[in-house]
């Protein structure tokens, strides 16, 4: 007859996990027991104002999202886990944003999507816990089910939740990607992590849209990332001019968090940049086909959009460009593009820059 397993046992389990977790990549680990009372009438709250706007996943699953047992049978314990993603070879995110003739993408998704890289990842880890503890009930996630993950890592001891609705850690800001496994060993819990935003709330203004209403409040449905990510149809016309030239998500409220200058560039090889997407040229990118959209953004997070959303996106950039001919070829040259959405956006940023000429003209008339 075995021996019983002790505390002890999953004490060095633990610590044997969490050595195995750096050698596949992760920065770190802790567990957590999954207890969410209070996370969970935050989202309640928060979906009952229609804040998710078009995200009706968030409600889809009822409490599961908050309550891991009801998703995962069994589930005692919640190992959360934390991989750096800032591509430091990448130009200055800053430079980018000033210059309206260049877009700007979100710095998670200038390399590969990192749902398959992070999953298989968590599958290994679980793979070496289950050769130190044998057969158990698990399962991974990687934003591949109804988790709340920032709340979890958060009780993990992994960070804490910022005043703009991200996790921020002392030691890493908050360019990371995170990641879960569910399961029924009762491993050792880590101590929450507390918060230290203090008096700070940088991030508020910073927010082009205004989308933080409050601190920890975030109006998704003004969120830039929301808009050119998970907006299926026509932008708001009062949150184009604020969007600027960013194309693909936003990252505003993290550029100026103090906290990032702790932030660590990603080890992983696929967040790296690829095909130069850290400062395009928006009427180079508005010129891609269908083909050449899929071709180059094959593995990349960027690639669910689709074309018809990405040239949407990027009509709205040019519109907040300043006029060139290169800005006006390129919207010209979708003036009859086979997508009424397209078309509406591009009529928009011509738009936008006929009022501009005509208010230039009339200056100098004066």
């Amino acid at each position: 007859m075995n021996a019983p397993v002790t505390a002890a046992d999953f004490a060095a389990v633990r610590a044997q996990l969490a050595a195995h977790a750096a050698t596949l990549g992760f920065d770190a680990i802790g567990i957590s027991t999954g207890t969410l009372d209070a996370d969970e009438q935050h989202l309640n709250d928060w979906l009952a104002t229609g804040r998710h706007g078009e995200m009706s996943y968030m409600s889809r699953h009822g409490s599961k999202r908050s309550r891991p047992a009801e998703l995962l049978p069994g589930t005692l314990r919640v190992i959360s886990a934390r991989m750096n993603y800032w591509p430091d070879e990448a130009h200055s995110a800053e430079a980018v944003l000033a210059d309206d003739q260049l877009a700007y993408i979100s710095r998670y998704a200038l390399g590969r999507d990192y749902h398959k890289r992070m999953r298989r990842n968590l599958q290994q880890l679980a793979d070496h816990l289950t050769s130190l503890c044998g057969p158990h009930g698990y399962r991974v996630y990687s934003d591949s089910a109804p988790v709340l993950e920032k709340a979890l890592a958060r009780d993990a001891g992994l960070g804490w939740i910022g005043k703009h609705t991200n996790l921020i850690a002392r030691d890493a800001g908050s360019y990371f990607f995170l990641g879960e496994i569910y399961t029924d060993l009762p491993l050792p819990v880590d101590e929450p992590a507390s918060a230290h935003c203090g008096s700070c709330s940088a991030c508020l203004p910073a927010c082009p849209t205004g989308a933080i209403v409050a601190p920890y409040q975030l109006d998704a449905r003004r969120c830039i990332s929301y808009l050119t990510i998970e907006l299926q149809g026509a932008i708001p016309e009062p949150l184009r001019a604020p969007m600027g030239n960013r194309i693909y998500g936003c990252d505003d409220c993290q550029l100026v968090c103090p906290w990032n200058k702790f932030a660590r560039a990603a080890a992983e090889p696929d967040f790296k940049v690829r095909h130069a997407l850290d400062a395009p040229r928006l009427a180079a990118l508005f010129g891609w086909s269908a083909a050449q959209f899929a071709q180059q953004l094959a593995g990349s997070a960027i690639h669910r959009i689709g074309h018809e959303r990405w040239l949407r996106n990027i009509a709205v950039a040019l519109g907040n460009a300043d006029t060139t001919p290169e800005i006006l070829a390129a919207l010209a040259g979708r003036r009859e593009d086979p997508s009424a959405l397209v078309r509406e956006h591009v009529a928009w940023a011509l738009a936008q820059h006929a009022a501009r000429a005509r208010a230039a003209a009339g200056k100098s008339g004066a």
